[in-house]
């Protein structure tokens, strides 16, 4: 069957990718495989209409956001919660790989919105359209909550410089 090997092409090509994102929106591999799974199973199931859209990869991308936001709706995710650890502030600027596992753990203390829409814009690098598409919100909620969740992540990381320099 045509569809079923270019299912399985497009799935191949773009694995790396997709474990990515969900790692980046979840912060564990095992969650991200958990994430990616349900992801493919939902787009098989719909293959025809994702290969209708206008990007393919768009859509993909908005299927893993929304699966990992509809996450919290679920009552085992409401019951167990993972156990962060403290992120401990530091008493020196954070450059290159410290800042990363740093910023990482902080972006696990955002809400699952705020996380969404920071990977979306910032690794990702969509723009505030093309964020709100894949949420399905407005605009103005895109820029908020990206506002918010900056706030937030400079509250966790008060020492944080961007781009990883160790100038003050």
């Amino acid at each position: 069957m045509r569809s079923e090997r270019e299912y399985v092409e497009y799935v191949q090509a773009r694995m790396w990718w997709l474990r990515r994102l969900a790692y980046r929106l979840c912060g564990q591999w095992s969650a991200a495989d958990d994430l990616v799974q349900e992801c493919l199973v939902a787009l098989y199931r719909h293959w025809r209409k994702a290969t209708a859209a206008d990007s393919l990869d768009a859509y993909v991308r908005a299927m893993l956001v929304h699966a990992y936001l509809a996450e919290r709706e679920r009552s085992w995710a409401r019951r167990v919660r993972p156990v962060a650890d403290v992120i401990a502030p530091a008493t020196a600027p954070l450059a290159g790989a410290d800042h990363r596992v740093d910023l990482l753990a902080a972006l696990t203390k955002l809400s699952r919105g705020q996380r969404a829409v920071l990977v979306l814009r910032y690794w990702e690098d969509l723009d505030v359209a093309q964020t709100a598409a894949v949420l399905g919100c407005s605009a103005g909620t895109v820029k908020s909550q990206t506002s918010y969740a900056i706030a937030a992540l400079r509250r966790l990381l008060p020492n944080y410089v961007p781009g990883g320099s160790d100038a003050p």
